[in-house]
């Protein structure tokens, strides 16, 4: 039997649309970058498992690279490069382009570098039943039974009563102790396991295990907790009143590890969104532009991008403005001329629960990084919802340097929804639209990415860039 292809099967190779797997198609040059590209990833997630940490490391990275911080006001020139830090927890690297940005505008990648958490509570630190925790409240959309039985790393700042910083991060070296989260037996837990999985824990029983010794004295009333209170006080200063000032988190001490024989995936805490704020970062580190190009890695995602660090905050246009300012252009002109990838993960396909999707329409694992055209729920409710004129134009810097992609939407219509900071740009009158990772087990504590996904969305962002 012939293996030539009849004519009409021809015609349909070359009309119609199929997904590719970057692996099957990528050179063996181009997989060793694959591999190299995401050592440095996993080196990046395991040192930045809060926003500070993010921040602080993008910083680190961004003045190694030749950054230097920026100040409202500072004068600037085509070939700067420069980062402004927005109190500690958000950062925008930026790199000023020779290109007139009245008529050509910014070219912006926006990504979050907060994940779903435990945060630990203002007045926390209690003992019973010959135990001591500190009482939590979780942060962002999480399945809050994940959570229990697992270890867990304290990371934060504490700022004293003196008014000096103490920064905390315990459980994540070798011979550290870590935290845990205490969970019910099967042998008794009938009734819990025939609750709805909402309520197999409750948020209240999201109390973090941190002691168990009694101290010396039998004559105090809370033996366990002065042990603790003593060492707090020994390592960081602290006495109790500091919680009421202190910003402490648990998160998984897991470190982020190659999955299966052949480690093409790579499994780690905060995928969600640091997956996508890596790429964006070293793309405006690494890659040359002619246009002026900005790098947000902003905070509070995962609460509705609220506050003063989120990207419903107006120091984001703040920003924009002052360098429209510094270079003698129109900041209205400018940012009607601005194009933005939001860059925020997707679900991917898993065939473990195939009836969440519509697999027409789903983000296959390893197919490249992933165009959404809307997010939101239901009948696209909270969508950017971007022009077909746009997704274009987007599709066609892709094409030009044979970026690997993919399009989808978050699940079936009904099943759910997501949304991201897309509409917030857009808001600014910025043509915006979202494109991200495709994650397994997002919002868990151990989410998993693919390697071929993540370098993709590194290289959807170095040809956006140009």
């Amino acid at each position: 039997m012939s293996d030539k292809k009849t004519k009409g099967q021809e015609r349909y190779d070359e009309l119609a649309y199929k997904k590719q797997n970057y692996f099957s198609v990528a050179s063996k040059e181009e997989r060793e970058a694959i591999f190299e590209y995401a050592e440095g990833y996993k080196d990046f997630l395991n040192a930045a498992k809060t926003e500070r940490e993010a921040c602080a490391v993008a910083v680190e990275m961004a003045k190694k690279a030749g950054f230097a911080e920026y100040r409202f006001g500072d004068e600037l020139s085509a070939g700067d490069k420069r980062y402004f830090v927005n109190r500690g927890k958000s950062v925008v690297v930026f790199r000023v382009g020779s290109k007139n940005l009245e008529e050509d505008g910014f070219r912006i990648i926006v990504s979050h570098i907060d994940a779903p958490r435990v945060d630990i509570k203002q007045n926390p630190l209690y003992e019973e039943g010959g135990m001591c925790f500190l009482k939590t409240h979780y942060y962002g959309g999480i399945k809050k039974y994940q959570w229990t039985a697992m270890p867990l790393a304290l990371h934060g700042v504490v700022v004293l009563k003196s008014g000096e910083k103490a920064e905390i991060r315990v459980g994540e070296g070798e011979n550290d102790p870590v935290f845990y989260i205490n969970d019910l037996l099967p042998h008794l837990g009938a009734e819990q396991m025939a609750k709805a999985g909402a309520k197999i824990i409750d948020g209240e029983q999201l109390n973090v295990l941190v002691g168990g010794m009694p101290c010396d004295d039998e004559k105090v009333e809370n033996r366990l907790k002065l042990t603790v209170l003593e060492i707090l006080n020994r390592k960081y200063g602290m006495c109790e009143e500091d919680f009421l000032s202190a910003e402490l988190s648990a998160v998984p001490a897991y470190p982020a590890r190659d999955v299966g024989f052949d480690r093409a995936l790579i499994g780690a805490y905060g995928h969600d969104d640091r997956v996508c704020a890596y790429p964006a970062l070293t793309a405006v580190l690494n890659g040359e532009s002619e246009h002026t190009v900005l790098a947000m890695l902003v905070d509070k995602e995962e609460i509705g991008s609220e506050g003063n660090t989120g990207m419903q905050s107006e120091i984001y246009s703040d920003l924009m403005e002052d360098i429209c300012a510094a270079l003698g252009a129109s900041y209205r002109k400018a940012r009607f001329a601005s194009k933005c990838l939001s860059s925020d993960v997707t679900a991917a396909y898993d065939p473990n629960f195939a009836g969440m999707y519509e697999k027409m329409n789903a983000a296959m694992l390893s197919c490249g990084t992933c165009m959404n055209k809307f997010t939101g729920a239901r009948g696209k409710s909270g969508s950017n919802d971007a022009s077909a004129e746009f997704v274009g134009e987007v599709r066609a810097m892709f094409a030009r340097e044979g970026v690997v992609w993919q399009t989808a939407e978050l699940g079936k219509v009904d099943a759910g929804g997501g949304g991201t900071v897309a509409k917030f740009v857009a808001k600014m009158n910025i043509d915006t639209v979202d494109i991200g990772v495709p994650v397994i087990s997002m919002h868990a504590p151990w989410e998993l990415v693919s390697k071929a996904d993540l370098y993709s969305n590194y290289r959807a962002f170095m040809a956006f860039m140009k």
